[in-house]
């Protein structure tokens, strides 16, 4: 015999555990300028699949296309 499962509780509108929203996703291209939370400014320079390499600087870095911390300029 399984054990019974836990009966779901409501959730209340003005709950402060409600489910996050969830992330608006950009749509980039090649040359597009970026802000990353960490790197700063940069510039698209190729997307493959689902990642992308910013150029930030002096430095090339690779970017998940889902990633909450860049956005578009």
């Amino acid at each position: 015999m399984r054990p019974r499962q836990p009966a779901k509780k409501p959730v209340l509108k003005n709950s402060p555990f409600q489910a996050k929203p969830a992330p608006e996703l950009h749509d980039f291209a090649v040359d597009d300028r970026v802000t990353h939370d960490r790197h700063g400014l940069g510039s698209v320079l190729r997307i493959t699949g689902d990642r992308m390499e910013v150029r930030f600087g002096q430095s090339t870095v690779s970017v998940a296309l889902n990633s909450t911390k860049i956005h578009p300029l």
